[in-house]
């Protein structure tokens, strides 16, 4: 754990090296574990201002052993922040695959997708970078054509993949306005040919799908929910790759053992460290809080428990106190009234609105300690969390816990002539057995119940934490800003955690152990 640009992915890339040095084998299956990463840091990481190769998604890989050898191994991701495909903000950049494709692909391969110059294409927002740059997106592109071979991807469902994320990026410049005739709304002229280059017939079931509503009944109003659908299909189905992406390598690392052979398992936790930017989003927030969650089984783990086994030993012991940060989990995830069960109920109404949202807050939070209604002219609210205090900008939240997707645009994608968009959106493969990626419940719900089963695996294992430090705010090696690393450590806990460990029973033999030395 630890903030956005500390170190995590990368320690977590030495862990798993250190492990499978340790297993002393050579095996095929042992270099597959460590060669999926260039694959899923094209896909899930992106450069934002605090980290240049910033995983935008969380992962859980549990490692199967059996007698000291790697049998298997499961990839399990966690909210990827699909928003980032259609938005990003000053000074950040998408996906790093879109990147790469127009790097590394030929004149020839770019013309069969359909890719034009990189700064004609809204979604990457014209950013591209110098010679420089471009040559390190070309190596790094060769280096996902190798994982996509060694995962086992045929050749047609990479072709497929890439006209997916062409497509998508040609979908982001289609534009709408109003028909002149009887007052609905069109695809613009000017951008047909993006929605033919799109490859995607959504020119009539995007203006279907979304018909004025009786209490805003604007033309306007029907182009931004064109623009809304629009955006949801491009989010929709680079998610729906990411996950068959997932699937595919655990298809390529599942264990090959009898059922009855008992395998013991390491499980490695890397996920989004906090967040606190300019602006704050559904992203932060749901980010943030699956880091009050690892916080607080830290304090459960490190304080808690440890301090109850001196007390059953009675012990004497002076209690170390600890900063318990259960009242903001309980702020966020209390039933009926926490915040993100009021924000389960706005979505559930069509007339709420992000303002009614934050006027529910206002009044349900008020006197909370953990709890600050906005100041400024934009619309928002402040949540002091365990590492300080985090200010939300409420615009989108109702819209991105609703993520939704029309029928009818779910139909078209199932009948698509891309064999590999009608497998995504079917269900019907080994890799889309699971509710979750059948979009049922809300991304907030999803979220939750993700984290439920994570934090359950966390509780029945003995858990070692890795806690990454950052050591400055400019991205530089080598610089060290003492006063941001001691926030640091002060935040987490680890004064109290070195106290703890220095005044405690570290050293824990049984009493065979201590009867052997």
């Amino acid at each position: 754990s630890g903030e956005s640009g500390a170190g995590k992915t990368e320690s977590t890339k030495l862990l798993l090296q250190h492990i499978m040095n340790l297993c002393k084998g050579n095996s095929q299956l042992e270099q597959q574990i460590l060669q999926v990463n260039p694959l899923l840091e094209a896909f899930g990481n992106a450069q934002t201002v605090m980290n240049d190769n910033s995983s935008r998604f969380g992962k859980y890989i549990q490692l199967r052993f059996q007698k000291n050898t790697v049998r298997g191994a499961k990839l399990s991701e966690y909210l990827l922040e699909k928003s980032r495909v259609v938005q990003q903000d000053t000074g950040e950049r998408n996906f790093h695959i879109f990147y790469y494709m127009f790097a590394g692909l030929s004149s020839e391969k770019r013309e069969m997708y359909g890719l034009l110059d990189p700064s004609l294409y809204r979604y990457i927002s014209g950013r591209f970078g110098t010679q420089d740059v471009a040559q390190r997106w070309k190596h790094k592109y060769q280096e996902v054509c190798n994982a996509l071979d060694m995962v086992g991807f045929q050749e047609q469902e990479q072709v497929d993949m890439q006209a997916i994320l062409a497509g998508v990026l040609s979908l982001g410049n289609v534009t709408f306005e109003p028909e002149e005739s009887n007052g609905s709304v069109k695809v613009s002229e000017a951008s047909r040919g993006w929605l033919k280059a799109a490859a995607v017939d959504v020119l009539r079931q995007l203006v279907c799908c979304v018909p004025c509503s009786p209490w805003s009944p604007s033309v306007s109003c029907c182009c931004s929910l064109c623009a809304d659908a629009r955006d949801s299909i491009a989010k929709v189905a680079y998610g729906r790759v990411f996950g068959w992406i997932v699937c595919k390598i655990n298809e390529l690392l599942a264990e090959n053992v009898d059922s009855e052979v008992e395998l013991s398992e390491i499980g490695i936790l890397d996920i989004f460290g906090f967040e606190n930017f300019a602006v704050n989003r559904f992203e932060q927030l749901c980010i943030n809080l699956a880091n009050e969650q690892l916080q607080h089984f830290f304090n459960h783990h490190i304080f808690q428990l440890e301090q109850a086994a001196y007390k059953e030993e009675e012990l004497p012991w002076e209690t170390i106190t600890f900063n318990n940060n259960q009242p903001i989990l309980n702020l966020l995830l209390a039933k009926p009234l926490g915040l993100l069960s009021l924000l389960d109920e706005q979505s559930a109404f069509p007339q709420a609105t992000d303002k009614t949202f934050v006027d529910k807050l206002n009044s349900s939070f008020k006197g909370n300690l953990h709890f600050q209604p906005g100041r400024s002219h934009v619309l928002g609210f402040s949540i002091i969390h365990y590492a300080g205090k985090v200010q939300y900008t409420a615009g989108g939240f109702l819209e991105k816990n609703r993520d939704t997707l029309p029928a009818n645009v779910r139909g078209l994608f199932i009948n698509s002539i891309t064999p590999l968009l009608s497998v995504l959106f079917t269900g019907k493969s080994l890799c889309y057995g699971r509710a979750s990626y059948m979009n049922q419940g809300l991304p907030r719900q999803e979220l939750s119940h993700s984290l439920m089963v994570l934090m359950e695996r966390m509780y029945s294992a003995n858990p070692h934490f890795v806690r990454c430090i950052k050591p400055n705010n400019q991205k530089e090696p080598g610089v060290v800003d003492s006063q941001m690393v001691l926030l640091q450590l002060r935040y987490n806990g680890l004064l109290e955690t070195i106290r703890i460990r220095k005044d405690g029973f570290s050293w824990r033999p049984s009493f065979e152990e201590f009867a052997e030395r």
